[in-house]
């Protein structure tokens, strides 16, 4: 059983691996911080597919966020004024902007400073419920 929620991100593209160590220097979430490439996805209770298609939050409980969700979640979990940030993110119209941009940016992650050829992802969804 997990004592601390987890943040699982994509090990294997450099622009996701940078948000993450900015994340753990400037940030500093409470949470375990790992790629899934070496996650127990099953024991997670997530897919491979759904790791490649998003960053996840997984809590203690077993309940997994993704995409904008986890970012604002691993925020809410964070010291001084992330938590504030994190509570925007959650809240209609802000919510709704914040997923469209994480899409935005994930869908062409592989573009972005540090991106390469395998950061690209699948523009399609993965068939379990985000």
């Amino acid at each position: 059983m997990m004592i601390q929620p987890a943040l699982v991100f994509d090990g294997d593209c450099g622009f996701c691996t940078t948000s993450v160590k900015f994340a753990e220097r400037w940030v500093r979430p409470r949470c375990e911080i790992v790629p899934w490439q070496f996650a127990d996805l099953d024991a997670l209770g997530t897919t491979q597919e759904r790791a490649e298609y998003e960053a996840l939050w997984v809590t203690p409980a077993g309940t997994v966020y993704g995409g904008s969700r986890a970012v604002a979640k691993a925020l809410l979990s964070a010291g001084g004024a992330w938590p504030v940030l994190g509570a925007l993110l959650t809240l209609p119209p802000v919510s709704w902007a914040a997923h469209g941009v994480y899409r935005l940016i994930a869908e062409n992650r592989h573009r972005l400073p540090g991106g390469t050829a395998a950061c690209a992802v699948a523009g399609r969804r993965p068939s379990e419920r985000l």
